[in-house]
């Protein structure tokens, strides 16, 4: 049977040895978290390597895919529940529905509004009209896209969705009030550079405001 000799005492690494080895790991380990997984996963880079190195930008896209998914998973959400509380109010009712009155055209009032945003800076422009009310509307970007969500919401309602887009730059159409309350646009700027909104908005609406 064979048997291993035990190392001697002077081939044993010292206290020193060790004390130096695990502050040399732990240095190590620092500049890697700092230098590369800031950079690549949460977009962060107080060094500037991860810029050099391509890994900043890979981490602002990730953080920016994050904040979008976890809006659309509010948006579905929201508007989930919006679905559920109308199908108990149907049900409550009876299933009785009265339509919205045809309309002859779109009258009223004509804004222009316009809203500047820095690289992913947001804004929400809201109109307030009432159920059935028709609204005009055309609004174009200059200097790059934006993403848009057109909802709105009113009493009993957070959220309710007209639809929306990514990396658009411009939309135009007909908003038709689905009840009433609040109803508009929000936008985020997700180019490189500032952009400038310009909102065209005629028909049936008491008043336009920015709220974010």
């Amino acid at each position: 049977m064979f048997n291993s000799q035990m190392p001697r005492l002077e081939d044993l690494p010292t206290s020193k040895q060790l004390i130096r080895s695990t502050i040399i790991a732990a240095a190590t380990a620092g500049a890697i978290l700092v230098a590369v997984i800031l950079p690549s996963e949460y977009g962060v880079d107080p060094t500037g390597a991860g810029k050099l190195l391509g890994l900043t930008e890979m981490g602002e896209i990730k953080m920016q895919l994050a904040e979008e998914a976890a809006a659309d998973a509010a948006a579905d959400a929201a508007a989930s529940q919006e679905a559920a509380a109308l199908a108990v109010a149907q049900a409550a009712a009876g299933g009785a529905q009265q339509a919205a009155p045809a309309q002859p055209g779109v009258a009223g009032r004509n804004d222009t509004t316009r809203v500047t945003l820095a690289p992913n800076e947001g804004a929400e422009v809201k109109l307030t009209a009432a159920k059935g009310a028709r609204i005009a509307f055309d609004w174009s970007v200059e200097g790059g896209h934006v993403n848009f969500d057109t909802h709105a919401d009113g009493q009993g309602i957070s959220y309710h969705g007209y639809g929306k887009g990514r990396e658009s730059i411009g939309e135009q159409g007909e908003l038709v009030a689905a009840f009433d309350g609040k109803h508009g646009w929000f936008w985020r700027n997700r180019s490189g550079a500032p952009v400038t909104i310009t909102l065209r908005t005629r028909g049936e609406y008491s008043e336009v405001k920015r709220v974010v």
